[in-house]
C-alpha cells in the first residue's frame, strides 16, 4: 500500500489549494479514504472522509463549507480542495485509508497559510 501526497505550499489567507493523494498497492475503489492535519504542537485531527463509492462525505466542523473532499476512482486519486484558507489551516496534511489489520498513512504535504 502507497499513498502519496501532493499540492501543499504557502498560501495566502483566503486563498485556495488543491491537494492530492495517489493511491497504489489495493482496490482503491473498495476502501474510505480520508484526509487528516496535523498542526505543531497539536494532535492529528481528521478533515475530512468519503466513502468507497465517492456518494458520502463527512467533514470537521472547522472546515465545514470551505473544504470539499473527492475522489477519482479511475486514477486512484482523492482529492481535497481547500477554499477560504485561514492562518489556523496550517499543519500537515495526510491522507489515510483504514483496512481491519490496520490503517495506512501518506506520507504529508506542507500546507502554510500567512501573509
Amino acid at each position: 500500500v502507497q499513498l502519496v501526497e501532493s499540492g501543499g505550499g504557502l498560501v495566502q489567507p483566503g486563498g485556495s489549494l488543491r491537494l492530492s493523494c495517489a493511491a497504489s498497492g489495493f482496490t482503491f475503489s473498495s476502501v474510505g479514504m480520508s484526509w487528516y492535519r496535523q498542526a505543531p504542537g497539536k494532535e492529528r485531527e481528521l478533515v475530512a472522509q468519503i466513502n468507497s463509492a465517492g456518494g458520502s462525505t463527512n467533514y470537521a466542523d472547522s472546515v465545514k463549507g470551505r473544504f470539499t473532499i473527492s475522489r477519482d476512482n479511475a486514477k486512484n486519486t482523492v482529492y481535497l480542495q481547500m477554499n477560504s484558507l485561514k492562518p489556523e489551516d496550517t499543519a500537515v496534511y495526510y491522507c489515510s485509508t483504514r483496512f481491519p489489520w490496520r490503517d495506512y498513512w501518506g506520507q504529508g504535504t506542507q500546507v502554510t497559510v500567512s501573509s
